[in-house]
């Protein structure tokens, strides 16, 4: 029996929305060949080879040479087309940015870190940063940029590009930090959530079975980042992964940024570690404070965080349990200390079901610092993408 071609609705909305999976697994460099592909999405290899044809024909694809399959013969391998073009992309911090070049398949260059003052507000802020981008755009070649990333440390409405009640940004709450962007670059930007950023680029570099994934960040705030099925979950509004503000019973009646009391944030956060250490002495003004004590192994420090890991533990115990993940990857500060990591991941072998553990991996982000970058470098080129992807089709979804 001979398979039909994909369905195409009169808008081609069908064709699309698969067209825009194979070039997110490119773009991420999970897959390479149409094999590859087909496996990943579960569709049928003739599926996928009729949607790669499309793109070969559009020019959004190219094929190099060839990979040795086992007992079968050699694969073509697939990259974009146009590959020499690449995104560049900014972590927001506190004070500082994390600013660097992602290339297609997730390569880094050009990393550095730059002063940024997030609390002067947006229009204060952003001019900055954006010289910042365009120095490193000139410098590669402004004809072959293709987006622009930017992570935030704060809630992100994604459609608009907006950052929706930030407890660490005052003054940039509904402010159009995509729009602002556009119109600067006149390419397509990306504006998405930390958390969301730093799981998508560890995903983009584990292996391919890994494909259930909880992504925690924990730093001055915590946030957490969910792939499911290979690819980031945002929940009916957008909040999946707000860990931070579950209620634990350490934290009493400790009155939180998100107006609440008692929230994981008032006592597991490198903020809460600050606040916890001057109450007991120490002369501390910063989550890098904490983590230098921890590390020269002050025991005050050493104990607090040590607390903060387990407190993190407990809440990520029950969201493990309900979800049952391949991998938790521990991203953000606090995760350079080994009693922090030891804490949460001793948490989660005793608080977790023996099933749900078995072959849990529980680690370190092996991408570090740098993971919320490669994965607003990845949103960059996959909005790029997508519209090129609407311009040869003449879908015009929002």
């Amino acid at each position: 029996m001979t398979e039909k071609s994909p369905p195409r609705r009169k808008n081609g909305a069908a064709v699309s929305s698969l067209a825009e999976r194979v070039l997110e697994l490119l773009a991420s460099g999970q897959a390479t060949t149409r094999t590859e592909i087909a496996g990943l999405l579960g569709a049928a290899p003739s599926t996928i080879s009729f949607t790669v044809g499309q793109l070969l024909d559009h020019g959004l694809v190219a094929e190099e040479g060839t990979v040795s399959s086992a007992g079968g013969r050699p694969r073509k391998v697939l990259r974009l087309g146009g590959s020499d073009g690449y995104a560049v992309a900014a972590e927001l911090g506190g004070r500082h940015a994390h600013v660097g070049v992602v290339l297609p398949g997730g390569g880094l260059t050009d990393v550095s870190t730059v002063p940024f003052p997030t609390a002067d507000g947006p229009e204060s802020a952003l001019p900055g940063l954006a010289q910042t981008l365009a120095a490193l755009a000139d410098r590669h070649g402004r004809g072959l940029l293709r987006g622009v990333g930017l992570c935030l440390p704060g809630p992100v409405d994604v459609e608009p590009g907006l950052v929706t009640l930030p407890a660490r940004m005052p003054g940039w709450n509904r402010f159009p930090v995509r729009a602002w962007m556009e119109e600067r670059f006149a390419v397509p930007v990306a504006v998405e959530n930390d958390a969301n950023c730093m799981a998508v680029g560890e995903h983009s570099v584990r292996p391919a079975e890994h494909r259930q994934s909880v992504m925690v960040k924990a730093g001055s705030g915590i946030g957490a980042g969910v792939i499911a099925d290979g690819r980031l979950y945002r929940g009916g509004t957008g909040a999946a992964g707000e860990i931070t503000h579950v209620r634990v019973e350490a934290a009493h009646d400790i009155p939180c940024s998100c107006g609440n009391t008692g929230c994981l944030e008032t006592v597991a956060s490198g903020a809460a570690l600050v606040r916890i250490l001057r109450e007991r002495g120490l002369e501390v003004a910063s989550t890098e404070d904490v983590v230098r004590l921890a590390g020269d192994a002050d025991p005050e420090a050493t104990r607090a965080v040590r607390q903060a890991g387990r407190y993190l533990g407990q809440v990520l115990a029950a969201n493990v349990n309900f979800f049952n993940p391949d991998a938790v990857y521990l991203g953000g500060i606090l995760s350079t200390l080994e009693p922090f990591v030891a804490a949460v991941r001793s948490q989660l072998y005793e608080g977790c079901h023996p099933l749900v553990t078995e072959h849990l991996v529980i680690e370190r982000a092996v991408l570090g610092a740098d993971a919320g970058l490669v994965g607003a470098g990845q949103f960059a080129l996959q909005r790029a993408l997508a519209h090129a992807l609407q311009a040869v089709t003449g879908d015009h979804r929002p």
